[in-house]
């Protein structure tokens, strides 16, 4: 059903909010969440960085991020926005059950 194929963020804000809710976390981890390839999540995440999105620190052998949330969305539909606004919109809410 063509319905259950498509969804409203891209792999871009995919990857964006696994990031956002676990700074620490694996690339392989972020790409089987996403449901795409290591090194799909790798390009990702390397155009995140190169646009400012994202901050890479090395600790010890791991990657840690931080996310700029102070800059705007990327689309002149959204630009108004910033990312921020929407990983707060997108992040996972305790008590979920109750509408509201």
């Amino acid at each position: 059903m063509a319905a259950e194929r498509w969804t409203f963020l891209t792999n871009y804000g995919h990857v964006l909010l696994c990031i956002a809710q676990d700074p620490a976390t694996r690339l392989r981890d972020v790409a089987e969440r996403v449901g795409i390839t290591e090194r799909a999540a790798q390009r990702i995440v390397a155009d995140l960085i190169e646009g400012g999105y994202l901050e890479l620190t090395k600790v010890g052998r791991r990657n840690q991020y931080r996310v700029n949330g102070t800059l705007p969305l990327r689309h002149p539909v959204e630009e108004q926005s910033q990312v921020a606004a929407l990983l707060q919109l997108l992040q996972p809410k305790k008590g979920r059950g109750r509408a509201g």
